[in-house]
């Protein structure tokens, strides 16, 4: 039996793993520490039995401190981050605050815990991103673990320095950690700034698919059960101090994503007549086709180019694969979002009375 502390996870992916976990150890104690800012959300965590939502931020060390003597903590699944990459280039602060300030908070704590005469076993797993990696050519080979850093936007330069704050704790103290860098994830509870859910929320009600420049940048796509998984192992089976890119195997230009999203809302409409009286301003409700919806907006600074993942480090060292290609993880994704619109509908509204 562990005892976990997961940091952020009433967010999009630390939910998703906070489901996971607990359907596959079911005997283990489960701590959430989320400050529930604007993309947390404690109704991720609604139907899961024993788990403690503390409410807080992972740059009060001490809190942090006390959750570990409380509950006699020996992981940690680090999740908390600013993460959103527009939102990072308006407010950077935000992100080196949570992103590098919270990580070092994280690892003084565990390192007070664990490594104070005690020789408690542990595990400080961090979550991190395939965009410290930078930018690829058409042409170049994916991003592995022995890949330069080259952050490009104030979000991932915030990210590779928490990815730096790990090493250095695991090769100057001896702290047991493991981190993995993702691809670009999707999935149930995603905050709908995100492309997918944007795009999939935007599509039932009529509002415009904003595609940056040309549409051809290529991002490896995830969904988040299979990062779950991914994830999974490395705990349990990563070895200390290594790194583990956990990818999608789905290297897709975003105007493909685009036009699966149209096509996939399209064929739910014809499948679910129901459907056009939920939403009468989706294009499909009225005979017409999503993708009248697509237009193109001025490309974003630092837009990186394109990111690929190669995985093979943690397929054949942990037996890793991915279960799902992009139209079936989308579909299952789409499925989600139609069979909870009490769940994201608050959340539009919020949003769109926020912007006024």
């Amino acid at each position: 039996m562990a005892n976990l502390l997961i940091t952020g996870g009433a967010g999009f992916i630390g939910a998703n793993f906070v489901h996971h976990w607990r359907g596959s150890h079911s005997a283990d104690a489960i701590v959430v520490l989320d400050a529930l800012t604007y993309a947390g959300n404690r109704a991720n965590l609604d139907g899961l039995d024993s788990v403690e939502l503390v409410e807080g931020d992972i740059c009060d060390t001490a809190l942090v401190d006390r959750l570990m003597v409380d509950h006699d903590i020996d992981t940690i699944v680090h999740f908390a981050a600013e993460s959103h990459v527009d939102r990072s280039i308006t407010g950077p602060d935000a992100f080196v605050q949570t992103n590098v300030v919270g990580t070092h908070s994280l690892l003084k704590a565990a390192k007070t815990r664990w490594l104070g005469g005690s020789g408690q076993p542990h595990r400080f797993h961090h979550v991190s991103t395939d965009e410290v990696y930078g930018s690829l050519a058409p042409d170049d080979p994916a991003f592995s673990e022995t890949t330069p850093y080259q952050p490009n936007s104030p979000y991932s330069a915030s990210k590779a320095g928490s990815d730096h704050l790990v090493r250095a704790y695991h090769h100057t103290y001896g702290l047991d950690t493991t981190t993995s860098n993702c691809s670009n994830n999707y999935g149930p509870y995603q905050f709908p700034e995100k492309l997918i859910p944007l795009f999939t929320l935007n599509a039932l009600s009529g509002r415009s698919l904003p595609i940056y420049g040309d549409g051809m940048n290529v991002r490896d796509w995830l969904h988040v059960e299979d990062h779950c998984r991914g994830i999974e192992l490395v705990i349990e089976k990563g070895r200390s101090g290594e790194t583990y890119n956990i990818g999608g195997g789905q290297e897709l230009l975003n105007l493909t994503v685009v036009e699966e999203i149209c096509r996939g809302v399209d064929a739910a409409f014809a499948a679910d007549p129901s459907l056009a009286a939920r939403y009468p301003d989706a294009p499909a409700a009225k005979g017409g086709s999503t993708a009248e919806l697509k237009t193109y907006v001025t490309d974003r600074p630092g837009h990186d180019r394109r990111y690929a993942i190669d995985e093979t480090k943690v397929r054949s060292e942990l037996g890793y694969a991915p279960a799902r290609d992009f139209p079936t993880g989308f579909a299952e994704t789409l499925g989600w979002y139609l069979a909870n619109e009490g769940w994201w509908q608050p959340l539009v509204e919020r949003a769109r009375t926020a912007r006024g």
